[in-house]
């Protein structure tokens, strides 16, 4: 009998009643293993309609998986309310409802269901032990994104508890505990192993607690080898194009608000339409601030692939004849990582996004600087260091600065000499903190303003901060606030102090195009090594310290000697139109220098090869 047939004689009978539940399964099972998913969604709509039976929850139960894989997420929800009606413990309609809600951009109503299950379902049924570990999960990784750490924390350390073994768990946990600047970040959980949750840490995380290259390198492919796929065919071509121009792809999730447009922006603007053709690939979330018209503005084609999946984002990428794909992300939050696993370009380069190696095998060059990736370190990068001239950071010479406010409305004290330090408070770490509060200890009279990223941070900070007698008054903390008026803060420090092993990146950028000197300690990472090659571009080596003593040392020797911090500050008025590092034209002539010659490589082929 032909599917067609058989489809009618189900809804036949199904309609006259005379077809029980388990038959309906035995007739809407095969329709969805041969791909005839509408065809199962009517006959359970049919069924639901002149059938009542004791498991009518578990067939709008299964109507709603129909409607949600097939994109039809209103009529999911809807039937997973009417499974719920008809039995309100339906722990599995709850938990799907709660993803239906999460796809509708209805969080509140996500969560609401998700602590229903945390509610009423016990760790000791067994049989739903797992619906309340994802129920856990979900509720700290929603948590976390709205910011709402503690509660995120506690989620997820529950979730720990009843499942030590879950290192995507602990991926975020430590996280977590590191953006609320909980010490030590690494804390017993019971029936956790400490080791792994060390080898669990993301690559990102990993940059706060390791000044140590080799174990990020670990860190980024445990990553890889968990995460991203292997088995995929490689799309690109091992040979040129041979586009009379270049063709030059940009992709990032972070084409908004954010840092990287922040930095990249004047680079899209100024490549050389007369030789590169620019792309760029987009999943940011949908906005319309200035920044993001200027990033749209800046490219010839610009691509949104928010929707798409990853091997249909890479085959269009392949369409277009990419021939130099940049992508802005690394293992940041957003990236995609399984599209770049297709090669889509023939050759593909990490910048900006994630200040430490990716560990993908489909990446071949890394933009850097010598000091940035010092060539003794280069083999504890998976990528091959691609070394600008002057300096590895791109800047924006347009960004807007609003008025410079006044000390008391900032909360700083009308006199005294001002320490800050403006970085994420996941990047601060207790030995750098003992030596701001030893720093403020010997310098009478001044305060440390200090980025408050978030409520339990500051509480956090202001313990530390009481733990080593330091008055908390001496710490002033500052809230975020738009671009302008974050830069206009910087004429009232007299010294940023940089952390360690994650040094300032955008935020030295800011600091130094402000005219404010940046004291950093180095070490052997890239990300302990930002500040210092801004530094070296800026011509201020005497800045850049390799070890805590000498970092203490002259941050209090400059607090005793304000004509120092007033030379230092001349120095920078002097660079800011002047020198390499703020150069952009310079910066985008040297990259364009690069792309050629790889692209030339390429056609003689002696560029790098997939591997």
């Amino acid at each position: 009998m032909s599917i067609e047939a058989e489809f009618t004689t189900a809804i036949l009978n199904a309609w006259q009643g005379s077809l029980d539940f388990t038959q309906l399964l035995n007739q809407t099972g095969p329709l969805e293993a041969k791909g005839h998913i509408a065809l199962s969604a009517v006959l359970y709509q049919t069924w639901l309609k002149r059938n009542k039976t004791p498991y009518n929850h578990f067939g709008y139960f299964n109507l709603g998986v129909v409607l949600f894989n097939q994109g039809d997420i209103l009529g999911a929800k809807e039937a997973y309310s009417q499974a719920i009606q008809l039995v309100p413990s339906f722990y599995e309609a709850h938990f799907n409802l709660g993803q239906t809600y999460e796809h509708l951009g209805q969080i509140d109503a996500a969560i609401s269901e998700w602590h229903w299950i945390d509610d009423n379902v016990s760790m000791e049924k067994e049989n739903y032990r797992l619906l309340l570990l994802l129920s856990l999960n979900n509720l700290g990784r929603v948590l976390e994104i709205r910011k709402q750490y503690v509660s995120a924390l506690s989620y997820l350390t529950k979730s720990l508890i009843i499942e030590p073994n879950q290192p995507d768990v602990l991926h975020h946990w430590v996280f977590l505990r590191e953006r609320q600047c909980s010490w030590p970040v690494y804390t017993p959980v019971a029936g956790v192993n400490l080791d792994l949750m060390r080898q669990s840490t993301s690559a990102l995380a990993m940059l706060s607690i390791s000044d140590d290259p080799e174990a990020q390198l670990a860190a980024a492919k445990n990553y890889v080898k968990n995460k991203v796929i292997s088995d995929v065919p490689v799309l690109a071509p091992t040979q040129a194009y041979g586009h009379k121009k270049i063709r030059v792809a940009y992709c990032s999730s972070d084409f908004c608000m954010h840092p990287v447009a922040m930095l990249t922006v004047e680079l899209f603007e100024l490549h050389d339409r007369e030789n590169f053709e620019l792309y760029g690939y987009c999943w940011t979330s949908e906005g319309d601030s200035p920044l993001r018209q200027r990033v749209i503005k800046a490219m010839n084609h610009f691509e949104r692939i928010g929707g798409m999946s990853d091997e249909a984002a890479a085959r269009l990428i392949r369409e277009h004849e990419i021939d130099i794909l940049v992508d802005l992300q690394g293992q940041t939050l957003g990236a995609r990582a399984n599209l770049l696993a297709y090669r889509p370009a023939p050759i593909q380069i990490t910048y900006l996004g994630l200040p430490a190696t990716t560990g993908l095998p489909s990446i071949d060059y890394v933009i850097a600087d010598r000091f940035l990736i010092p060539e003794e370190f280069a083999f504890l990068y998976s990528e091959k260091p691609l070394y600008m001239p002057d300096i590895y950071q791109v800047s924006d010479r347009q960004r807007q600065i609003a008025p410079i406010p006044s000390r008391e409305s900032c909360d700083l004290p009308p006199e005294g000499f001002v320490f800050c330090t403006f970085n994420n408070n996941y990047k601060y770490t207790p030995e750098v903190f003992d030596i701001w509060m030893n720093i403020l200890r010997r310098v009478p009279g001044s305060v440390l303003w200090i980025l408050g990223d978030n409520p339990w941070a500051v509480i956090n900070l202001k313990n530390e901060a009481t733990n080593r007698n330091i008055d908390v008054n001496r710490l002033v903390f500052a809230s975020r606030v738009a671009p302008d008026q974050y830069l206009a803060r910087y004429p009232l420090a007299d010294l940023f102090l940089d952390s360690f092993p994650f040094n300032a990146g955008t935020t030295a950028n800011d600091a130094l195009w402000m005219g404010l000197p940046v004291l950093t300690c180095s070490g052997r990472s890239f990300a302990s090594r930002m500040a210092g090659a801004l530094l070296t571009a800026a011509g201020l080596p005497e800045l850049i310290t390799y070890n805590f003593h000498d970092y203490e040392e002259k941050a209090v020797a400059l607090a005793q000697t304000p004509e120092k911090c007033l030379a230092l500050r001349e120095h920078l008025r002097q660079i800011h139109n002047n020198g390499v590092l703020f150069d952009i034209p310079r910066f985008v002539c040297n990259l364009e220098q690069h792309f050629k010659r790889l692209v030339a490589d390429l056609s003689s082929g002696e560029g790098s090869k997939p591997v």
